[in-house]
């Protein structure tokens, strides 16, 4: 099969600035690169490592959020669930779970908001 991984995942967003420094400072993205096409804004972030699936930020796009969708979680990988759910839970943002979830194969997550109301989890996987 052609298709070889996710490139990236495209997040609209109401300001740019405020979701780049969301995403920078709780999840600790680096911002690649930003791009502008009149009344639209793109930002790529990642971790800047070779062959990550990235995050765009979409600013200014024409139809309305809820007709097209945000997108409906974004999941990152975490070393320490425990350490990230108390990390999360000290700051102003907006828990989803108020406790972290166990999988049957072990693995364990939690979810909370973005600036924009999108869900973010971070995940703890028992999967090599």
């Amino acid at each position: 099969m052609p298709v070889k991984k996710i490139e990236h995942v495209g997040i609209m967003v109401s300001s740019i600035e405020k979701s780049v420094s969301f995403y920078e400072r709780i999840v600790g993205l680096k911002l690649k690169g930003a791009e502008s096409n009149g009344s639209l804004k793109l930002a790529f972030l990642g971790f800047d490592v070779q062959g990550e699936t990235e995050v765009e930020l979409i600013e200014g796009y024409g139809g309305p959020v809820t007709e097209e969708g945000r997108v409906h979680h974004i999941a990152f990988t975490v070393d320490s669930i425990e350490e990230e759910f108390k990390r999360i839970r000290q700051t102003d943002i907006k828990l989803i779970d108020s406790e972290i979830t166990t999988l049957p194969n072990g693995s364990r997550y939690f979810f909370f908001h973005g600036p924009d109301g999108e869900w973010i989890e971070f995940f703890e996987s028992t999967r090599t």
